[in-house]
């Protein structure tokens, strides 16, 4: 297949796609400060064509992160403020009656884009969240019984708030399992909140992007040739196993009730196979593994009351079984 061109400039040569891909840190860092393992995050979820779960207190940029993203990759985006009495309809689309042909016809909700901000997920009731779920996991909403497929690219980046509870409804397993990585958006360091400040004062506009310098580096051209290239990445018997014990040993872990799913396991390995491509090679080694297991499967495990009140959190739980699950050499 002969290489394709974007509007960005780029081919989508497999060579320079990840040096694109590698830009995107110094681009999107022109609007956000120090939020690089996030960066990395979503560019692992794109190029596994995954959706990713955003949690942090209000303020620290999230928003603005999947917009800069958004616009350094020349991607088409859009934002949902979920709310209790927000619907499926709202999300999907739905059917207008047009008084002028006196037909239906169907009106496109914002789920129809490349990049999907869901803020605040768990403001909204089951309903309108599992309405994200056929949209997530086919490519496709249907509407009066008739699939209608979704762009290419595809991203729901899902924002929530860690610290406030009262009024939302916390995401079912099932739907949590469907999200390939959940990202921690920490404070930001001192020096950090600084420049952040410092950028402000100097006229920084979070809302003018282009006020701020961002531009398109990377394209849709450039995922499809990383996308190839990582399905070429190699991985030997004793890396699948050794991600395997790792799930498996969640399973058997007295902290929890809930281990990694299968579907968990598989995306440990997709994202570690990113990752590997991302650091420049075209095999998988135990490190590639240990760095994506948090974000890989924080999410899909679920603690005991009782260690929970302990102070027990889920990443301790899987670094714990990363530092007894023996690795293969």
């Amino acid at each position: 297949m002969d290489p394709t061109t974007d509007n960005a400039g780029n081919t989508g040569d497999p060579g320079t796609a990840r040096a694109s891909l590698e830009a995107l840190r110094a681009e999107i860092a022109k609007a956000v400060v120090g939020q690089d393992p996030a960066v990395t995050g979503l560019v692992v979820a794109l190029l596994c064509r995954g959706h990713v779960l955003l949690e942090g207190v209000p303020g620290v940029a999230k928003t603005l992160l999947v917009r800069a993203l958004a616009s350094a990759l020349e991607l088409d985006t859009k934002r949902v403020q979920f709310t209790p009495d927000l619907m499926p309809s709202d999300v999907t689309g739905s059917l207008v009656y047009d008084t002028r042909t006196a037909e239906f016809s169907f009106q496109q909700g914002p789920v129809f884009t490349n990049l999907l901000l869901a803020d605040e997920i768990n403001r909204t009731p089951p309903k309108t969240q599992s309405s994200l779920l056929e949209a997530m996991e086919e490519r496709q909403v249907t509407v009066d019984g008739t699939p209608r497929p979704l762009p290419d690219p595809f991203l729901v980046a899902a924002t929530q708030n860690p610290v406030e509870y009262e009024g939302t409804y916390p995401l079912p397993e099932a739907q949590l399992d469907r999200f390939l990585l959940k990202l921690t958006i920490p404070l930001p360091s001192r020096q950090d909140e600084i420049d952040v400040l410092t950028r402000h004062a100097e006229g920084f506009n979070p809302r003018d992007l282009r006020a701020a310098g961002v531009r398109p580096v990377a394209g849709p051209a450039d995922l499809e040739a990383a996308r190839a290239a990582v399905a070429k990445t190699t991985v030997s018997p004793e890396i699948t196993a050794y991600v395997v014990d790792i799930c498996r040993a969640t399973r058997e872990s007295p902290s929890l009730t809930l281990g990694v799913s299968p579907r968990g396991a598989t995306a440990l390995l997709a994202t570690a196979r990113a990752w590997a491509w991302l650091t420049g090679r075209d095999y998988v080694i135990p490190d590639d593994v240990k760095a994506l297991a948090l974000p890989t499967l924080r999410h899909r495990v679920q603690l005991r009351p009782e260690a929970e009140m302990e102070g027990v959190t889920a990443d301790s739980v899987i670094n714990a079984i990363l530092a007894h699950v023996p690795v293969p050499r």
